[in-house]
């Protein structure tokens, strides 16, 4: 059934590429950004591939007035929340503003929302959430113990929407656990474009192959992996994407609070994505091992198995896939949206 949708932060690498699979499943959109980590280039992208119109208001999460007059005027049906800073190693510098953003900025949207009787809602968590995890795969029963102020941000967030369940179980929430998401949109026309130097694996390994880095910085290679280097369970963004338009659907059948992990169940190590990206650019990448970096854990990868049996959905594009549209999105567009 088509809804009225807000995503906050529907600017961003995932916001952009899963306002495309709503727009395609026939959902109308409400983006709101305040282009603080995107840009605006990447929403006329947004509606070039989908020939669709989509509303756009520029703020932020924090603005009280703002929110209140945005669900005054816009008669939204759920939220798909995306706002929020998302850098592991950037949160352990400044903590204060990832709280102050990520978490004081979803207490005031879910205040707005409460207020305007919206209580179906997407929440955008982190597979940082289980910290550095006893055994692997990881399932959404672990214990959750996150290990940087980033990861502990998407916690709080997480308790306050159970609290918020307990008290008001009118509310449809969907906690979707990312691991971690790479690759582009198959046309090449959007993909993650991050401010300043790249804090993810394959915006890095990308911007060394198109020459904008020298070369790509491995932190640490002592770990007690199949290689030595950290490994990631790494979900192409249009599965991901996918998986979002899968909960908005469960949450219209299904009432009640639930976490899905959105992973493929694969774990692969940064030299492994290194050499498949190599295969998709065509040319070997230059790399130095340098020390780990605080809060990383060693191996980290999802058991996908209740989103595949409760939402219907599956990760289903490779890893080649990944890195060829990775480089398509970076080979056309050197300097990002630029």
């Amino acid at each position: 059934m088509a809804q009225r949708i807000l995503v906050t932060g529907g600017a961003g690498y995932i916001g952009t590429h899963t306002c495309i699979c709503l727009q395609q499943a026939g959902h109308q959109l409400v983006v709101l950004d305040n282009f603080s980590n995107s840009k605006p280039e990447a929403l006329r992208r947004v509606r070039q591939i989908s020939g669709q119109p989509l509303a756009l208001i520029e703020g932020d999460i924090r603005d009280r007035a703002l929110l209140a007059q945005l669900f005054e005027e816009q008669s939204i049906d759920a939220v798909i929340h995306f706002a929020g800073l998302k850098a592991v190693g950037e949160s352990t510098a400044q903590p204060l503003r990832y709280y102050q953003n990520n978490v004081a900025g979803s207490l005031v949207l879910f205040e707005a929302m409460q207020a305007a009787g919206v209580r179906n809602l997407v929440f955008s968590s982190s597979a940082t959430v289980y910290g550095d995890p006893a055994r692997l795969p990881i399932d959404e029963d672990f214990p959750l113990s996150a290990t940087n102020p980033y990861g502990r941000s998407k916690l709080i967030i997480e308790q306050m929407l159970s609290d918020l369940f307990l008290a008001d179980p009118q509310w449809n929430i969907a906690l979707l656990r990312y691991f971690n998401p790479v690759g582009a949109h198959p046309s090449g026309l959007i993909g993650e474009d991050p401010n300043g130097l790249p804090n993810n694996l394959l915006p890095y390994i990308s911007q060394v192959a198109v020459g904008r880095l020298p070369q790509l910085q491995v932190f640490g290679t002592d770990y007690p992996t199949v290689d030595g280097t950290g490994v990631r369970d790494y979900i192409h963004v249009m599965d991901l994407a996918e998986g979002h338009v899968a909960a908005l659907d469960w949450l219209g059948r299904k009432a009640g609070l639930r976490a899905f992990n959105l992973g493929t169940g694969q774990g692969y190590s940064v030299l492994q994505m290194l050499q498949a990206f190599e295969q998709a650019c065509g040319h070997s990448l230059a790399w130095k091992a340098v020390e780990r970096r605080a809060g990383d854990v060693a191996s980290c990868y999802a058991d996908p198995q209740r989103a595949e049996s409760e939402l219907g959905w599956k990760a289903t594009r490779t890893l080649q896939q990944i890195c060829d549209d990775s480089w398509r999105w970076q080979s056309g567009n050197p300097q990002g949206y630029r």
